[in-house]
């Protein structure tokens, strides 16, 4: 049997792709609707980290490498899942890998979410985290939607 390994999430916006661009790459807006609190400018090969704001998951450590910042176009870094292996220091965990793909579309922007790589995670916890990411994309695509309109 295969093993589900992506999750994609299409949302049409009603705002150009730059400003879609900035609210996605700019680590004060991207905090702003993703709810958390980063300690740092998002760019290629470097760390981000900070602490989750949402309710609920307030205090959650997030740390994330960036891979990808093409302008206006594509957006992904890899992140740890901090519900795996707790045993282990956050940095030494499972990451998947999230990417932000925008492309022009009458009257705004289409995002294509896609998050990658839940095959590798282990067996015990894969499911729960493929279950708990697909209702926090679809959370996260309303939180985008409202900040970029």
């Amino acid at each position: 049997m295969s093993r589900q390994d992506t999750l994609i999430k299409v949302v049409e916006l009603q705002a150009p792709q730059s400003r879609v661009w900035q609210a996605l790459t700019d680590y004060r807006q991207f905090g702003e609707w993703f709810r958390v609190d980063l300690n740092e400018p998002f760019a290629p090969g470097s760390r981000s980290t900070g602490l989750t704001t949402y309710p609920g998951y307030e205090g959650y450590e997030w740390l994330a490498t960036i891979e990808t910042m093409e302008p206006e176009s594509l957006f992904s870094f890899h992140w740890h899942h901090d519900n795996v292996d707790a045993h282990l220091p956050l940095a030494q965990r499972p990451t998947t890998r999230v990417e932000f793909r925008l492309e022009p579309i009458d009257g705004g922007t289409r995002l294509t979410i896609t998050e990658s790589g839940f095959a590798a995670l282990p067996d015990d916890s894969r499911d729960s985290i493929i279950r708990n990411n697909t209702q926090g994309w679809d959370i996260q695509a309303e939180h985008i939607k409202a900040y970029v309109s």
